[in-house]
C-alpha cells in the first residue's frame, strides 16, 4: 500500500469516549487507506465495535475529530456518510428475495428501474449468486446470506464497507471459506473494508493492515507479517498466535538472561540489568540433544495438530511450547536451541516489582494490634499492625500478594482485568482500580474486560510511614 497521505479516506483524531465514567476509547488515531483492508483486531470490549460505530456515524465520540477525505464529518448522519455497514446478523428482510434485498437501498433513493437492475446483477456475479435472484433469502444458507448482506452494502458504491464480525455465526469450515471470499470480493470492487474480529486468524489471513486494541487504546498497527514477527509489547505477542513469552533480564545489548542462562540475541537499547519480556515463538525453537542447547527440559506432552506436532516442555518449573514436524515421546529429555534472530525482546507492560499504594489509618487498636486504613474510598481492617490513627502509609505487595476473592468480598471491589498473560510458569494478570494498576500472579486463567473484587495478603506487605512527601 502507497504511504501517500492522499490515499487516506478516514482519518480519526483523538477519539476519546467513555459511558457512564468508563473509558471505551482513549484518544485514540487511525488512518484508513483508499482500497484497503484493514483489521481491527482485539479481545472483547476492547473498544473496537465502537471505533466502528463512530466510523459510522451510530456514535459520537466526547471529544476528537472523524474525517471522511479531508473533511470533518462530526455530527453527519450514517446515511449521508459515504459508508456502509454489514453487521453479524445480516438483518436481512425475510419477506424479499434475494434480489429485492439488494436492490433495497437503491429503490430507497429512487434509483432508476433499469440501473438497478444493471447494478444488482453485476453485484450478483461479485458475490457469486448468479442465478439466486429470486429465491427467498430465508432458504439460503449462513454464507449465502452473509454474501446477500454484502452485496446490498456494496450495491450502493460506498468508499468503506464496515464488517462488524459477520463470520461469527458461521461454522468453521464455512468462515474459512468466506475469508477467503471476502477478501476476493474485496479485491474485485476496490472498496476499503474495515472488519472488527477477536480471531486472529481472521485478522491475518484477509488483512493488509492488522490494528490491535486492548483496553481502550491501539497497541499496534501493521501488516500481519508485523504484528506477528515484531510485537510491540507481550500483549499483542500474546494475543496474536502462539507465543513462549518469559521474565528476562536484559544484561547488555545483545545479551539477555533467562531462567538463569544467558543468550546472544539482536536486540539493543534496553540498557544493563532491565527486567524485561522475552518473546520465542513456538516454531523458532529447534529441538536437539540436551548437551547442545543452554535451556532443556522434559517433555510432557505431546498433540499432533496435523501439519506440526505441538510438544509441551518443562524446563526449570517453566512450560514451554514447541511446534516441530519431528515427535519426540513424553518423558524425553531434549535441549531447546534458539537463534538470536528469533528471540525478541520487549518492555514490560507492568515496569514496577511490586505494587505500592497508599492507605490512610482512620482507626487503631494498641491492643488488638490492629488498623482500619481507607483506599480509594474502601475501609478495611489490617490485622498485625499498628500505626497512629492518622498516618497515611505506604504499602507494597509482591504480585503473589494479591488474588481474586472467590467469596466475592475483597479489600477493593469493581477492579478491572485488563490484560492476561501466560509466563510459563503462571500468568500475568494487569488489573486497573479507580487510581492505579496492579500486578497479580495466578494459576487461574482469568477472563479479560471483567471486573473482579481485589483482595490483598497483607502477610507478604511491607509498611513505611509517610511525612508529607517522604517516608520514615
Amino acid at each position: 500500500m502507497s504511504e501517500n497521505k492522499n490515499d487516506i479516506i478516514i482519518s480519526l483524531r483523538d477519539i476519546f469516549v467513555e459511558f457512564d465514567g468508563e473509558v471505551i476509547l482513549n484518544h485514540i488515531n487511525l488512518d484508513i487507506k483508499d482500497k484497503e483492508f484493514l483489521t481491527i483486531l482485539g479481545p472483547s470490549g476492547c473498544g473496537k465495535t465502537t471505533t466502528l460505530r463512530i466510523i459510522g456515524g451510530f456514535l459520537e465520540p466526547q471529544s476528537g475529530t472523524v474525517s471522511f477525505e479531508g473533511k470533518k464529518i462530526n455530527g453527519l448522519p450514517p446515511h449521508k456518510r459515504n459508508v456502509n455497514t454489514v453487521f453479524q446478523k445480516y438483518s436481512l428482510f425475510p419477506h424479499l428475495n434475494v434480489f429485492e434485498n439488494i436492490a433495497f437501498g437503491m429503490r430507497i433513493k429512487k434509483i432508476p428501474k433499469d440501473e438497478i437492475k444493471r447494478r444488482v446483477k453485476e453485484m450478483l456475479a461479485i458475490v457469486d449468486l448468479k442465478g439466486y435472484e429470486k429465491r427467498s433469502v430465508s432458504k439460503l444458507s449462513g454464507g449465502q446470506q452473509q454474501r446477500v448482506a454484502i452485496a446490498r452494502a456494496l450495491v450502493c458504491d460506498p468508499k468503506v464497507l464496515l464488517l462488524d464480525e459477520p463470520l461469527g455465526a458461521l461454522d468453521l469450515k464455512l468462515r474459512k471459506n468466506m475469508q477467503w471470499e471476502l477478501k476476493q470480493i474485496q479485491q474485485k470492487t476496490n472498496t476499503a473494508f474495515v472488519y472488527v474480529t477477536h480471531d486472529q486468524e481472521e485478522a491475518l489471513t484477509m488483512s493488509d493492515t492488522v490494528v490491535v486494541m486492548n483496553n481502550g487504546v491501539i497497541e499496534q498497527i501493521g501488516t500481519p507479517a508485523d504484528v506477528y514477527n515484531e510485537p510491540v509489547n507481550a500483549f499483542v505477542a500474546d494475543f496474536i498466535g502462539d507465543a513462549n513469552i518469559v521474565n528476562g533480564i536484559m544484561l547488555d545489548d545483545c545479551r539477555v538472561k533467562i531462567l538463569g542462562e544467558e543468550l546472544e540475541c539482536v536486540d539493543k537499547g534496553f540498557g544493563r540489568n532491565t527486567p524485561v519480556d522475552v518473546v520465542i515463538r513456538p516454531e523458532d525453537i529447534e529441538i536437539v540433544k540436551p548437551e547442545q542447547a543452554k535451556l532443556s527440559g522434559e517433555v510432557v506432552d505431546v498433540v499432533f495438530k496435523g501439519v506440526h506436532y505441538e510438544m509441551t516442555v518443562m524446563c526449570k518449573g517453566c512450560e514451554w511450547i514447541i511446534h516441530s514436524t519431528e515427535c519426540e515421546p513424553v518423558g524425553t529429555m531434549v535441549g531447546m536451541k534458539i537463534i538470536p534472530f528469533n528471540i525478541q525482546i520487549m518492555n514490560k507492560m507492568f515496569l514496577a516489582e511490586k505494587n505500592t499504594f497508599y492507605a490512610d489509618v482512620i482507626s487503631s487498636d494498641i491492643e488488638e494490634n490492629k488498623i482500619t486504613v481507607r483506599v480509594e474510598d474502601c475501609e478495611f481492617d489490617i490485622e498485625n499492625q499498628y500505626f497512629e490513627e492518622g498516618s497515611r502509609l505506604a504499602i507494597s505487595l509482591p504480585p503473589s500478594a494479591l488474588s481474586i476473592a472467590g467469596d466475592g468480598v475483597g479489600h477493593i471491589d469493581d477492579v478491572y482485568i485488563e490484560s492476561v498473560i501466560f509466563k510459563g510458569e503462571h500468568n500475568e494478570i494487569i488489573l486497573e482500580s479507580d487510581e492505579q494498576k496492579w500486578l497479580m500472579q495466578s494459576d487461574v486463567d482469568e477472563q479479560v474486560a471483567t471486573y473482579v473484587p481485589l483482595k490483598f495478603d497483607f502477610t507478604k506487605a511491607e509498611f513505611r510511614v509517610m511525612e508529607g512527601e517522604n517516608e520514615t
